[in-house]
């Protein structure tokens, strides 16, 4: 009889605690891009970015030459240009190829026509404020700040949805819309795989927008590939049989490698983020939007 008052009670106790789980259990939340991917993968523009405010220096500048999360550092404006304490900015740098080797064949004049490419350095909070000068505090790093940094307002980048990675279609058929080619990846990375990010030459004048979906694929016998091959070889390779006929690139099916999503977009450049891929995509590559 008291295992079964026991029991009883029991039952009455943990039912209200159990049925309040299960009713509070949290609902599955929209994938999307973090905050490092969408703040950090930089970007190319055609169009002058400010730069009258810059890093100038920083607290243990004696020694030190980088800056990163949590280090002070110094701006050329304070309470003469309006400057606050809580205001915050973002920083940037001018990127360059130390390589300065062309990938394929149009990639440098591409790019160039693409604008200027800049790295993502971090974030900054301003601490104290002084007649000239501010002290800033870094609160986001993506990479070290040095002297001579951009110093920008602070602007919010969204972070898009992810749709259905089910949606896939690996014999998607052409779009009709806009192609363009993977120019340059981040830190100039010639070859990229999922989640990696890569500079496209279209914006917002072809009508990209954040969000916005790209297939990223490839034309068989292409000689703007990446690879070393022989004349020919889609159709024949000597020792490895050959076809009845001669066929060109364009006589054969595209190899859909995979696709992307655009996180930040400019007048003549996007910026995507590989979502997935079936092998490796390589500078060069060609995409359309979905």
């Amino acid at each position: 009889m008291r295992a079964r008052i026991a029991i009883l009670c029991l039952s009455v106790f943990l039912g209200p605690a159990a049925s309040s789980a299960q009713n509070t259990a949290p609902a599955p939340s929209v994938q999307q891009p973090d905050y490092s991917t969408v703040n950090c993968s930089g970007f190319v523009t055609d169009q002058k970015v400010p730069d009258e405010i810059r890093v100038i220096s920083g607290e243990q500048s004696n020694y030190k030459i980088t800056f990163m999360r949590g280090d002070y550092v110094y701006i050329n404006r304070g309470m003469d240009k309006g400057v606050r304490v809580g205001d915050r900015f973002s920083v940037v740098r001018p990127d360059k190829d130390p390589v300065d080797i062309p990938w394929f064949k149009w990639q440098e004049k591409l790019l160039k026509a693409m604008g200027m490419l800049y790295r993502d350095t971090g974030q900054l909070r301003v601490v104290n404020v002084q007649p000239k000068v501010s002290i800033a505090q870094i609160s986001f790093s993506c990479d070290y700040t040095q002297r001579g940094d951009i110093v920008l307002p602070y602007q919010d980048r969204p972070a898009p949805p992810f749709k259905d990675a089910a949606a896939f279609d690996h014999f998607a058929p052409v779009s009709g819309k806009p192609v363009a080619m993977v120019v340059a990846g981040k830190d100039y990375a010639q070859a990229y795989g999922k989640l990696n990010s890569v500079f496209v030459n279209l914006g917002t004048n072809q009508g990209v927008k954040v969000g916005d979906y790209y297939r990223i694929f490839r034309y068989e016998g292409s000689h703007s590939e990446t690879v070393s091959m022989d004349k020919g070889y889609q159709y024949m390779l000597y020792g490895f049989g050959s076809a009845p006929a001669r066929y060109e690139w364009n006589d054969l099916p595209r190899e859909v490698l995979g696709e992307g999503i655009v996180i930040s977009v400019s007048r003549n450049s996007s910026t995507m983020m590989i979502t997935s891929t079936n092998i490796e995509v390589y500078a060069g590559d060609y995409v359309e939007i979905e």
